[in-house]
C-alpha cells in the first residue's frame, strides 16, 4: 500500500516571529505555500515501504531546514503558534480561501492557527479504509503538539477543537468527522449532501454560482479528518498535528499497519449484523469513536479512556512524547511563545539529525 506524507510547519525567524517563507517556496517541487503566509507544507511521493517513505521525509524536511537557516529562519513542528493575533497570521491570497471565509464565516479565522499531518494511503478496499480510519481518529492524541491558542491553555488538544468544534461548528459535514459507511456509493450519496449543503450557504451569502462551481467540487469541497481524494486516488488521513518527523512517521506507521490489515482481512463494527471473518480487525461502534475523540480533545493520552481505546489497536501510547506536554499549562506571553517556537525548531532540527545518523 502506497503512503505518501504531507505536513505543515510554521516558519518563524531567528527571534521566534513568525515571517513568510518566500523562497523556501523554491527549495523543491515538493515545498508548497499554505493558505497563510507564515507556513509551508513539505510532501513526499507515494512510497512503497516505510522505509522509503523515512528516508524521502527526512531528506526533504532537512533540505527545506538548511535553506531556512541560510536566510536565518527555522521551521517550527506545533499545531498552533501558541500566542499570535489574526495580524501575525495574514492569509495568502487565494480565491477558495477568500470563497471560504465568505461561506463559513468569522469563525473560519480559527482554521488559520493550525497546522497538521495528512497522511495518504493508496486506495485498495475503500470501505475498510475510511472505517478503520475513522476508527483510529483518537490517535492524534498521541502527537499533539499545541495546547495554546493566543496564548492561553485551550485544552489538552488545540488545533482538532479549533478545527473541528469552532471553524466548522457551523457547517459540520465540511470538517468534523462522518460516521462509517456500508459502501462507496454511501460515501458518494454523503459527499453530494455536503457539497448541496455547502453551495447553498455559499448562495444564501451572496457567492455567484459560476463562482462558486469554478471554485469547488464535491470532492474539494469538505475537509474532513478523513476523506476520499478522486484524483490521487488515495485515502486521506487528516487527524494528526503536525510535529516532530520521528512522532509523525511513528504514528503513519502504526496506522498504515492497522490500514493494511483492514484492507487485507476486512472490518466489523460492533454490533452489526454482518458475520466477520475470524481475523476481521474489529471496530468499536461510531458511538464510542466519538465519545473517545471528543474526550482525547480535552484530555489527551492522559485519560486512560484515550489510552485503553488506542490499546485495542495494540497502539501503545506510552511510545509517544507529545510536544505539547513540554509546554506550561499557564498563559503565554508572546514572547515566551517566541522562546517556545524556537525551542520546538531546535527539537525538529536534533530530531533529523538523529534520523540522518540513523540512516
Amino acid at each position: 500500500m502506497k503512503t505518501s506524507l504531507e505536513v505543515e510547519y510554521w516558519v518563524v525567524d531567528d527571534d521566534g516571529d513568525l515571517v513568510p517563507p518566500e523562497t523556501l517556496l523554491d527549495v523543491s517541487d515538493h515545498v508548497d505555500p499554505e493558505f497563510v503566509e507564515p507556513m509551508v507544507e513539505i510532501k513526499t511521493t507515494p512510497c512503497s515501504s516505510m522505509a522509503e517513505l523515512r528516508a524521502e521525509f527526512v531528506d526533504r524536511i532537512s533540505r527545506v531546514v538548511d535553506a531556512a537557516r541560510q536566510q536565518d529562519k527555522r521551521l517550527v513542528p506545533l499545531a498552533t503558534p501558541l500566542n499570535a493575533s489574526p495580524a501575525e497570521i495574514p492569509y495568502r491570497e487565494k480565491a477558495g480561501t477568500d470563497l471560504q471565509r465568505r461561506i463559513v464565516g468569522r469563525a473560519f479565522d480559527d482554521a488559520r492557527v493550525c497546522a497538521g499531518t495528512h497522511v495518504h494511503f493508496e486506495q485498495s478496499s475503500v470501505v475498510d479504509q475510511l472505517n478503520a480510519l475513522t476508527a483510529i481518529d483518537p490517535a492524534f492524541a498521541l502527537v499533539n503538539s499545541s495546547s495554546h491558542y493566543r496564548g492561553e491553555r485551550l485544552l489538552a488538544c488545540a488545533r482538532p477543537y479549533l478545527y473541528r468544534r469552532c471553524c466548522y461548528e457551523t457547517c459540520p459535514e465540511q470538517g468534523q468527522l462522518w460516521p462509517y459507511v456500508a459502501s462507496v456509493d454511501e460515501w458518494e450519496n454523503r459527499l453530494e449532501t455536503a457539497y448541496d449543503g455547502f453551495r447553498e450557504r455559499a448562495l444564501d451569502r451572496g457567492v455567484d454560482e459560476a463562482t462558486f462551481d469554478a471554485e469547488f467540487d464535491p470532492y474539494d469541497a469538505v475537509w474532513t479528518p478523513v476523506r476520499l481524494r478522486d484524483a490521487f486516488p488515495t485515502v486521506e488521513w487528516r487527524s494528526p498535528d503536525a510535529t516532530l518527523p520521528s512522532e509523525i512517521l511513528r504514528l503513519a506507521g502504526d496506522v498504515r499497519s492497522i490500514v493494511t490489515d483492514a484492507t487485507d482481512h476486512g472490518t466489523v463494527v460492533a454490533g452489526a449484523d454482518a458475520a466477520p471473518s475470524d481475523d476481521a480487525v474489529s471496530l468499536p461502534s461510531f458511538e464510542t469513536v466519538d465519545r473517545t475523540t471528543d474526550t482525547a480533545i480535552h484530555d489527551g493520552v492522559a485519560d486512560p479512556a484515550v489510552r485503553d481505546y488506542l490499546r485495542m489497536f495494540d497502539i501503545t501510547a506510552a511510545d509517544y512524547d507529545p510536544l505539547a506536554d513540554r509546554h506550561p499549562d499557564e498563559r503565554l506571553s508572546k514572547r515566551r511563545a517566541c522562546r517556545l517556537r524556537l525551542r520546538a525548531a531546535d527539537r525538529l532540527e536534533a530530531d533529523l539529525t538523529r534520523h540522518v545518523a540513523r540512516a
